[in-house]
């Protein structure tokens, strides 16, 4: 039969041992745990056109790739601006056709018909002349005379010879250099036009990035000014994990180092991330006290952790717990 001296040294015992023990539990040093936030890539989809949006084709929540159409813009603007390229573009083009085929036939046949009546009145004046200088030498006219039929006669010549060289001009075409400058301004309206249509591609726009709509910034019906962000999207398989760290507490961060942390809302599991980013500045801290046993003010810098294999159900702005 247990007496009662035993009966209280054994309560005597649990007492202190459980006192002890909780004395030993108060004196351990408190577990470092830091808390960081899920983030992810994001991207804009903007328009380089201003106009009405026509049409959104996503909402909030649905999955895109890359290709999926997003938006189209409506651009009157735009579509007049391709009609006045192309009939710049084709005018350019007339005139290139002009000076690579020169003078039409009938106007070569003009210009060489001019050159046949100016031979034959050179002909004409050069007997004329052959007859005045015999009456001038038999002393039937004076010098006078003879000294204006010889002037009508050099002046035919070169009546002649200016029609010749517009019949070779007129067959050769136009010159070389404006030849070269026709061409370059049909290259010159020719991009114009290639430079509109770009512009009319861009009414209809495309997501480059796979990912998450998030927001519709511009809806249907709405204008949208150039380059104003219409659809925002988030790429969750692009995600990381934001920091704070106090720099004491940095030296348990070093590139390529992996760490285990919990995600409270994806339940007690752990997961494992790596440092891939440390910020070269720091920060004064703003989550914790600033000042330490030493004296002076704290800084926190901002590390970025990445999963080492992709989380399902990860959203951003999750927190996530690290235990130092």
């Amino acid at each position: 039969m247990i007496n009662i001296k035993s009966i209280i040294l054994i309560v005597v015992i649990v007492v202190v041992g459980f006192v002890s023990y909780t004395f030993y539990k108060a004196y351990q040093p408190k577990k470092i745990v830091l808390q960081g936030e899920v983030d992810a890539q994001s991207y804009n989809i903007s328009s380089k056109l201003a106009g009405r949006v026509s049409e959104v084709f996503v909402k909030k929540g649905d999955m895109i790739d890359v290709g999926d159409i997003v938006f189209s813009i409506s651009s009157p603007e735009v579509e007049a601006k391709l009609r006045q390229a192309e009939a710049a573009k084709d005018a350019a083009g007339a005139k290139k056709h002009q000076a690579d085929n020169g003078a039409r036939k009938q106007e070569i046949q003009a210009v060489n018909d001019q050159w046949q009546k100016a031979k034959v009145a050179q002909e004409l004046m050069g007997i004329t002349y052959k007859r005045i200088e015999k009456l001038y030498q038999e002393g039937v006219i004076s010098q006078q005379r003879r000294d204006e039929v010889f002037t009508q006669y050099k002046a035919s010549k070169y009546t002649a010879n200016a029609a010749k060289q517009m019949v070779m001009m007129a067959n050769e075409g136009a010159r070389v250099e404006i030849k070269k400058a026709a061409s370059a301004q049909e290259r010159v309206y020719a991009a114009k036009v290639d430079e509109v249509n770009v512009y009319i591609k861009e009414t209809s726009q495309y997501s480059f990035y796979s990912g998450e709509v998030t927001d519709i910034l511009i809806h249907s019906g709405e204008l949208s000014p150039t380059g104003f962000p219409i659809v925002s999207i988030i790429d969750i398989q692009d995600a990381w994990v934001r920091f704070a760290v106090r720099e004491d507490y940095l030296k348990n961060f070093k590139k390529s180092k992996i760490l285990k942390a919990k995600i409270p809302a994806l339940g007690e599991k752990n997961y494992e991330f790596k440092v891939k980013y440390i910020a070269v500045m720091g920060e004064y801290a703003t989550w914790k006290a600033t000042e330490n046993a030493k004296g002076f003010d704290m800084k926190s810098f901002e590390v970025h952790l990445y999963p080492l294999k992709p989380i399902k159900d990860l959203r951003v702005g999750m927190s996530v717990l690290l235990e130092l």
